[in-house]
């Protein structure tokens, strides 16, 4: 147990990676926390209009979809570690301004959407940079390992922000809860500034020269020739946009659907994050590059528990497979990640890595709105299923496409217990 423990916190050795992790697991509780008291307030002031909501996350991911392709070109041009201070800087001020907004009771609705919006352009900024600097933290051969434990910090934040927010909301309102996630996005900063550069690992970045010809273009092309990239990409795009709306879809089933109030939505949030933090636990592990059919597999697997979230007819069965979901949604999330991250060259991290964050976070100003018309149409529940179903669809259409391509075979064994596996051509 000590050794595998040891093996699956190894990256935590590392003081700059500690101090990152560290740093971004207090700011995120407060993010999760900002979260559910932001939808709250939405529904609040809205009158519970999930398509309110939907527009809120719309104008929270918009400036990813317009801005990560360039945030990519400045995460490959100039120090990560400083744009990660100026976004984090960016972000602590609009949390304060929005906190003081709350606690005098000024705050309108519009407000929300401005704060929304400004609040995008901040992670746009941020997510890229953040995603390619990990490498520069550990290395290329600790790379796997850290990007798990970001998702297991992620999602560890996930399981105790929505929770606390809950009970915060129902004991304090919102007002406080803006308030603490302010204070906990100092955090990172403190922790940037302390960091060694000394210590990074920079040795295979590219020359001076070649970052200040780095351009948008190149990353896009350099993605389209690389079919190994391109296949997780798109399935993410189409899973992002359609399934991963759980901020705005749970938020809506549990106010609309089952009448509960803050705890209870909480609760759905958390019981999503632990099945999540045991996707991002079980992918510490890995040492080489995940298999394109572990990403498939992941992904069908997501896409059949979400369906049946939204198909559940209690509150009890509703919280007992979003534990499931949430794991096979991290678990694909993380191993497409990985796929992505060690199969590009240094020299084009940054930018790939915009694209990625474009592909899991940019669909949402597309998909958000539907979502929320759909739920406020045909029910929360729909939104959900609906959404799980096309995510089923795309799947199932890319293992066929990359079964073709491959010239591999899917085959069912049912003893000693029942599994797919693939057989390579050849190999029958």
């Amino acid at each position: 147990m000590q050794a595998k423990l040891s093996t699956m916190f190894q990256s935590l050795r590392v003081r700059n990676y500690r101090l990152f992790a560290t740093g971004q697991l207090i700011k995120l509780i407060g993010v999760w926390m900002m979260f559910i008291a932001q939808d709250w307030l939405v529904l609040e002031l809205s009158d519970n209009s999930a398509t309110a909501l939907g527009v809120v996350t719309a104008l929270q991911f918009t400036p990813v979809l317009l801005l990560t392709l360039l945030s990519g070109r400045l995460a490959d041009r100039y120090d990560k570690r400083l744009l990660l201070f100026v976004a984090n800087a960016f972000w602590t001020v609009l949390a304060l301004v929005m906190s003081l907004l709350v606690l005098t009771g000024l705050v309108q609705l519009w407000h929300v959407f401005a704060f929304a919006g400004l609040l995008g352009v901040a992670n746009a900024v941020e997510t890229p940079v953040r995603q390619a600097f990990v490498s520069e933290l550990v290395g290329v051969p600790l790379l796997p390992n850290a990007l798990s434990l970001n998702a297991a910090t992620f999602n560890s934040a996930r399981i105790v922000g929505p929770a606390v927010a809950g009970l915060a909301i129902a004991a304090f309102d919102v007002g406080p809860v803006f308030l603490f996630t302010a204070l906990s996005s100092i955090a990172p900063l403190v922790n940037v500034v302390r960091m060694r550069p000394e210590e990074l690992h920079r040795k295979d970045l590219p020359a001076t020269g070649q970052r200040d010809r780095a351009r948008v273009v190149d990353g896009l092309r350099y993605v389209w020739r690389r079919a190994d990239l391109l296949l997780p990409m798109a399935l993410m795009s189409v899973v992002g946009m359609s399934l991963f709306n759980f901020q705005l879809t749970l938020a809506a089933l549990a106010k609309t659907v089952f009448k509960t109030g803050a705890a209870s939505f909480g609760l759905f949030s958390t019981a999503l994050a632990v099945g999540a933090l045991a996707g991002a636990l079980a992918g510490t592990g890995r040492r080489s590059r995940p298999s394109v059919w572990l990403v498939l597999g992941a992904a069908i697997g997501c896409a059949s528990f979400g369906t049946l979230v939204g198909l559940a007819p209690t509150y009890g069965l509703v919280v007992a497979l979003l534990m499931p979901t949430g794991f096979f949604m991290v678990f694909f999330a993380q191993a497409a990640n990985q796929r992505v991250q060690l199969g590009v060259d240094a020299a084009f991290r940054g930018r790939v890595m915009a694209l990625w964050v474009l592909v899991f976070l940019g669909t949402n100003p597309v998909g958000a709105p539907i979502i929320g018309w759909v739920a406020e149409t045909f029910g929360a529940g729909a939104s959900i299923w609906i959404g799980g179903l096309i995510s089923l669809a795309a799947a199932l259409l890319a293992l066929t496409w990359q079964l073709r391509r491959s010239g591999a075979r899917l085959r069912l064994r049912v003893l000693p217990m029942p599994r797919f596996y693939v057989v390579s051509p050849g190999a029958e």
